[in-house]
């Protein structure tokens, strides 16, 4: 996603400050005011924006617009204490609007300054998470439990241990708990939409620590989000703003909710035997119930019931549909028209030969773009080794555009080696969805010559057309450790097959190969 688009969605659909913005970005906020600026001027749907290439959207916004004037947020504020800290997660209150209130009430009672002293006080005895002022709906915070718990396989007795993930809405506490085997980005991610159906929406922000799985750098207050996690907060149109490193402060609210999940539950489960994170997630949602719905004596009111009146009304409604993981990396498009991704190629239309190209992937498919542009959709092969080519992606005649390569060139410089090299790079090309995706394979293999020479690779040739392997990585191995030489010895001279292959040609060929290179070396 450009930098355009991320800076609108997160001032319009978030309503995040310039500043914010800026943090998460990295772009400036003389910029950002700029986006926003021309953004007004154009007068367009946010929708329409956001479908734009961004090649389009670069042109459109190109020229520096006024620096747009930052909103102004408005401070919170509320007497019962309970129900003033209440109403101060709502955004817009504030403790003057209040006391005024308060006051038309009761006019004989409390001055501004008093309401604010009494207010001070009662905050002090609470615990200090529940101090900050959090406002409905608005942040979500995450992490990891430091405790783990054992998972005993049941054949082998192996234990491993489960990652306790645990969040922590802002304003009413409501804790949410699962368990992994892993701290990966999948299983992180898979966390939060596993969060998301149990809170039945989205908050705002989301406020993770500066773990791997959700960020790559957090320096000078840039923050650069890992790929899958950003796609992810985008999918549910949520933004977030990691933790500051060596800033408890930011994240004492989830802090202090890990702390008790430890003691509330895991402590609890601490003598059970678990055979899968299942199980323990089980057992998990039986005591995280009863840790929200406990009564919290300073507030006079459970988790739960702050959940309902307080976050739940405020969250953004899920998607219809869920968020599929994907991962995303860089690619360039091969001679073949053809991107490799886990040893597998997907072709892009042959014109984009040589370009970098980005690669969006999945279990089921994968999306690979130019310049923000969609140039080619596939399905996620399940067998490595294969390809996916579309008849649409080749030229016209089925020939590498520049010419450069071709089935005639490759099998002529073959042929100059010897025929078990021919054999071999014929039935390389044969088994390729089309013969340009052999190329490649072809070239490498024939390059073996310049450093092993002609005679060992017409005899390695030979054998791995008798073992059928037509893997570069393998041939370039026999021909390093000279395995080949090792087969050979053990292939009986009487063994029927051998004898009649059309591609052995004996030891008369390879005798007189010796003879003339000695004779060349003289």
């Amino acid at each position: 996603m450009s930098k355009i688009k991320e800076v609108l969605r997160l001032k319009y659909l978030n309503q995040l400050s310039n500043r914010q913005i800026q943090t998460m970005t990295g772009v400036s906020r003389k910029s950002v005011a700029n986006y926003i600026s021309s953004y007004i001027e154009l007068g367009s749907n946010l929708d329409e924006i956001l479908a734009l290439s961004d090649t389009d959207l670069t042109h459109l916004f190109a020229k520096d617009k006024p620096k747009a004037q930052p909103l102004k947020e408005l401070s919170n504020i509320h007497p019962d204490w309970n129900e003033v800290r209440e109403e101060l997660t709502k955004k817009g209150m504030t403790r003057l609007l209040l006391w005024e209130e308060y006051k038309e009430k009761q006019p004989s009672l409390y001055s501004y300054s008093q309401f604010n002293r009494y207010y001070k006080k009662f905050i002090k005895t609470l615990n200090p998470s529940m101090r900050q002022v959090h406002y409905s709906g608005d942040k979500l915070f995450i992490d990891y439990s430091g405790v783990t718990m054992p998972i005993t396989d049941q054949i082998t007795g192996e234990i491993t241990k489960a990652q306790i993930f645990v969040t922590v809405l802002g304003a009413s506490g409501y804790t949410f708990v699962h368990a992994t085997s892993t701290q990966s980005t999948k299983h992180f991610i898979e966390s939060h939409i596993q969060a998301f159906n149990f809170y039945g929406g989205v908050p705002n922000i989301l406020v993770p620590d500066n773990l791997k799985a959700a960020v790559i750098s957090h320096k000078k207050g840039v923050v650069r989000l890992n790929d899958s996690y950003k796609d992810m907060a985008a999918h549910y149109g949520v933004a977030v703003e990691p933790a500051r490193p060596y800033k408890p402060q930011d994240k004492s609210k989830v802090e202090l909710g890990v702390k008790a999940i430890q003691r509330w539950i895991l402590m609890k489960l601490r003598h059970h035997t678990f055979f899968s994170v299942d199980e323990l997630n089980q057992q998990i949602n039986l005591l995280i119930d009863g840790y929200n719905n406990k009564v919290i004596r300073r507030l006079g009111k459970s988790r739960t019931e702050l959940f309902e009146t307080l976050d739940k009304p405020l969250l953004h409604p899920l998607r219809a549909n869920q968020y599929i993981f994907k991962e995303f990396k860089r690619a360039t498009v091969g001679i073949d028209y053809h991107i490799e991704l886990d040893g597998s190629g997907y072709s892009v239309p042959y014109i984009h030969l040589g370009k970098k190209v980005d690669v969006t992937y999945s279990t089921t498919s994968v999306l690979i773009s130019l310049d923000g542009e969609t140039i080619a959709h596939h399905p996620r092969l399940t067998q490595k080794y294969h390809d996916s080519t579309l008849h649409e992606h080749m030229p016209s005649d089925h020939q590498y555009q520049y010419e450069k390569w071709n089935p005639r060139r490759i099998l002529g410089w073959a042929n100059s080696i010897g025929a078990n090299t021919t054999a071999l790079m014929e039935s390389i090309m044969q088994n390729r969805s089309h013969p340009t995706r052999g190329y490649k394979s072809c070239m490498a293999i024939l390059s073996f010559s310049k450093t092993y020479g002609d005679i060992a690779l017409e005899a390695v040739s030979s054998v791995a057309l008798e073992m059928n392997r037509h893997n570069v990585a393998s041939i370039e191995s026999m021909l390093k450790t000279k395995s080949y030489l090792l087969h050979n010895q053990h292939s009986s001279v009487n063994n029927s097959y051998m004898n009649k292959h059309e591609n052995i040609r004996g030891s008369e060929y390879y005798s007189q190969k010796t003879q003339a290179v000695n004779k060349d070396i003289n």
